[in-house]
Formats: structure tokens, C-alpha cells, sequence
């Protein structure tokens, strides 16, 4: 079982609605990535931006990105996570992909479409919750808006470690703060945020505030820069603090319904 998980969190401006740009600058900022790192996470739709026009993409960009990430993971040793606007089964979904550097990958559809910016009238919505194993780590990855949902991100599963990729604006950024801090108190798990920065083809700021917390909700990595940061993550911290503070034996039990 892996003691140790050493992830880098991409947070950088995104180019609007070009995917194929975006690809060759994230293969240039993988390049920057340390060698011995495991894990390595994008903003959410790290190709286009948050579109609310996948239409204005040709409908093979998402299988494009999926290839490349797959090519990326393996050449870097990685596994690379992030998501994008991805057409499967006659719809559009915020879709998350897991990319292992083996090519094999797990995906995830975003549960809670941000409706404040007609998400739901554009891409379906996900019901299925994903818990990765990788590396001796129980890993779950969500998306932005999900963040606002404490019940979906709820730790039933004993997860390791909680991952949220966003396109989180500037004039909400303390929320994004709060709650990144908040899930990893509540479900004793590492919970990390990685946002963006820049200026959006709408006129949304972004202003990063990407983050690593422990399961303490102890801030490990912050950032409001384009950059990449670098965390390890360690097994015994979250074992020792589980075993001493046993609140999760605590946790309310229920079943989600639909």
C-alpha cells in the first residue's frame, strides 16, 4: 500500500473555446511537472473554458483531449485528471476523467450542473459517484458547483482524498475558501481545490485560489498565481488522525435517492 501521494495542481488561464491550444500549452506546463509526482489535476473544461456553447466545438475535441491526456499520462508516469465538455450517449456532459498512465481511465459527470449559468439546459447531469483506488489511495473527484453539496461529497466510502476542479469566479472565491476547508474537516479526508485564473470569453475573473488542505483543515499549498503547486500526501496522517479523532464512526447513515 502507497504511503506517500505527490500531486501538482495546474492552475492557469484557459484560452476560450480552442481546445486544441489549450492542449499544446498543457503539454508545455507538463513538461514543468516533477518527475517523481503521482498525480496531476486540471481546471475544470481545461480545454475550452466553461461553455455553455459545447456546439461551437466540433463534436470530436472531447475524444481528441481524451487521447491526449491518455498520451500525456503515459509519457509524464501520471495520472492526470480534469474535465471538459464531452459528447456520449446523444448528450453533453461536464465529464471528469481519471486518466491512468497504463490508458486505462475512469470518468465522472458532473452531479450538480450550475443552474445560475444554465449548465442544466446544456449538459446532462451525472448520478454516479467515483472513488478511484490509485497508489493506495481511495481518491474522489468532483467538479466546481459540486463543492456547494456537502451531502453528495459526504465521506460513506472512507476516501482518502477529495478532489474539486473549477472554473470559480473572483467575486465568490471566499466561498470557494470556505467550503474546500470545510469538506476536509467534515469527511477527515485531504481535500483539494484547483481553480483557474485569467479572463473568460463571457468577462468572468478568475482568480485562483487553488489549495490543498489536510484532514485537520490545515491549508498544506495555496496559490492566486499562474502556477503549478506541489503537494505530498501522506497515508499515515490521515490513519493517526482517524484513529485518534473517530468522528467519522459518527457520521450519519443514509441513502441518497435519485
Amino acid at each position: 500500500m502507497g504511503k506517500e501521494l505527490k500531486v501538482a495542481l495546474v492552475q492557469t488561464s484557459l484560452i476560450w473555446e480552442d481546445p486544441e491550444k489549450n492542449r499544446v500549452r498543457f503539454s508545455k506546463k507538463l513538461e514543468a511537472i516533477p518527475v517523481e509526482t503521482d498525480m496531476v489535476i486540471l481546471p475544470e473544461m481545461f480545454t475550452t473554458g466553461f461553455t455553455m456553447a459545447p456546439g461551437n466545438i466540433h463534436i470530436s475535441e472531447g475524444q481528441k483531449t481524451l487521447d491526449w491526456m491518455k498520451i500525456e499520462s503515459a509519457k509524464n508516469n501520471v495520472a492526470l485528471v480534469g474535465s471538459l465538455p464531452f459528447y456520449e450517449n446523444d448528450r453533453y456532459t461536464n465529464c471528469l476523467f481519471f486518466v491512468r498512465p497504463d490508458g486505462n481511465f475512469e470518468q465522472y459527470d458532473k452531479r450538480h450542473t450550475f443552474t445560475l449559468a444554465g449548465e442544466n439546459e446544456v449538459y446532462g447531469s451525472g448520478t454516479v459517484k467515483l472513488i478511484v483506488d490509485y497508489k493506495g489511495f481511495k481518491i474522489c473527484p468532483m467538479i466546481c458547483y459540486d463543492l456547494r453539496f456537502p451531502v453528495w461529497a459526504r465521506n460513506t466510502e472512507d476516501y482518502d482524498i477529495l478532489v474539486y476542479v473549477a472554473n470559480w469566479p473572483k467575486p465568490r472565491v471566499s466561498a470557494w475558501d470556505a467550503l474546500l476547508k470545510a469538506r476536509a474537516i467534515e469527511n477527515m479526508a485531504y481535500c483539494i481545490g484547483v481553480n483557474r485564473t485569467g479572463i473568460d470569453g463571457l468577462n468572468y475573473e478568475y482568480a485562483g485560489h487553488s489549495a490543498v488542505y489536510d484532514v485537520l483543515g490545515n491549508r498544506m499549498v495555496y496559490s492566486e498565481n499562474d502556477e503549478i503547486l506541489t503537494a505530498v500526501l501522506n497515508k499515515e496522517h490521515i490513519i493517526s488522525n482517524r484513529e485518534k479523532l473517530r468522528f467519522l464512526e459518527d457520521r450519519d447513515k443514509f441513502t441518497l435517492l435519485g
